[in-house]
Order: structure tokens, then sequence, then C-alpha cells
């Protein structure tokens, strides 16, 4: 699993698996946010297997989707308040990371916790 901190509380990764949740509250996460749109890929494990592996090992859970080349601003809101109000340290993912890195630039500023 390829992990990368963009700050002490939000790193972001490609596709996880609900295999990969144990793995993930042991590295010491305590919240996820699936930015990835469920049937982009045949072999996707859908949302709602990683929300439940996720809710079983006692971690927060947010399903964001974003469709790839579109930036919807309820999406962008609701990624900033995910990452105001959920315990950190927090995980997203997508496809590669790249969705999930967009919207942490998109919402630095409206940010409650200092991004570092």
């Amino acid at each position: 699993m390829e992990i990368n901190a963009l700050t002490a509380d939000l790193s972001v990764s490609p596709q996880i698996t609900a295999a990969d949740v144990q793995p993930l509250k042991e590295l010491g996460f305590r919240t996820i946010i699936c930015n990835r749109p469920d049937g982009e890929e045949a072999h996707q494990p859908p949302y709602a297997e990683i929300a439940e592996a996720a809710k079983a090992a006692g971690l927060q859970f947010a399903y964001l989707p974003v469709e790839p080349g579109t930036l919807d601003p309820a999406i962008i809101q609701g990624f900033a308040d995910a990452l105001n109000t959920s315990p950190g340290p927090v995980l997203a993912y997508c496809r590669s990371g790249a969705r999930s890195t967009t919207l942490f630039e998109l919402v630095m500023p409206k940010l409650a916790r200092t991004a570092s």
C-alpha cells in the first residue's frame, strides 16, 4: 500500500481494500475518506465494503466521490468539513491518490487544522 503524507493529519493513497483497513488502523489512522466513485473499474471494491470494515475497526468513514474531470462544490465543501470534524490522522483515497490530493489543495484555505 502506497501512502503519501500531505500533512501530519492527512495522507492520500491509491485504492485500498477492506483487508487494508486494520493495517491502516495499526498505522494510527482514525478516519478514512473515499473519493472514488463505485464502478470505475471492474475489480474495484465497493466503498460500502471498505466502510463496513472501517466501522468494524472503530474508524470513521466518509464517502465523497469525485467523478474524473469534475469538481463538485458540494464534494469540495464536504471534504473540508470531514477534515475539520473527523479525528485524525485521516487517509483519503481514490484510484491513484490524485483526486484526493487535488481536493486537499482546494480546501487548504478552509481547514481549521493547521496544514503542516
